[in-house]
């Protein structure tokens, strides 16, 4: 019995950390690249799917910002991991981040720390 739940938990501990760390989509829009400034995130939500990702289940509602320059990352995090693989893959979910640029500080300012940037 012990041996069986070792191999069960072997194979979630693969499972979880092999579906995390490839699927990333990083998307540029409008000027964000050019634009100067230290990035930042402006909006979070979460896109839900039905059978292994077939169905949407309603539609993501990440703000953006007026000036449209911004970048949208797409990303399948360890709790998107969790709830494919509590669900048996029924309900599959996806973060999706909307950053865009801090364009009002001085970057020229050494007491700034501009250690934070994701």
């Amino acid at each position: 019995m012990k041996k069986i739940k070792l191999i069960l938990l072997a194979v979630l501990i693969t499972v979880v950390l092999g579906h995390t760390s490839c699927m990333v989509t990083k998307t540029n829009v409008g000027q964000y690249k050019e634009m100067q400034g230290i990035p930042y995130k402006y909006s979070k939500a979460k896109q839900l799917w039905l059978f292994w990702g077939i169905l949407p289940l309603g539609k993501a509602s990440a703000n953006t910002p007026a000036s449209g320059n911004c970048q949208v990352v797409t990303k399948y995090t360890l709790g998107d991991v969790l709830i494919t693989t509590l669900t048996a893959g029924i309900i599959k979910s996806y973060t999706i981040k909307v950053k865009t640029k801090d364009r009002t500080t001085n970057h020229n300012d050494p007491s700034i720390n501009n250690n934070n940037q994701q």
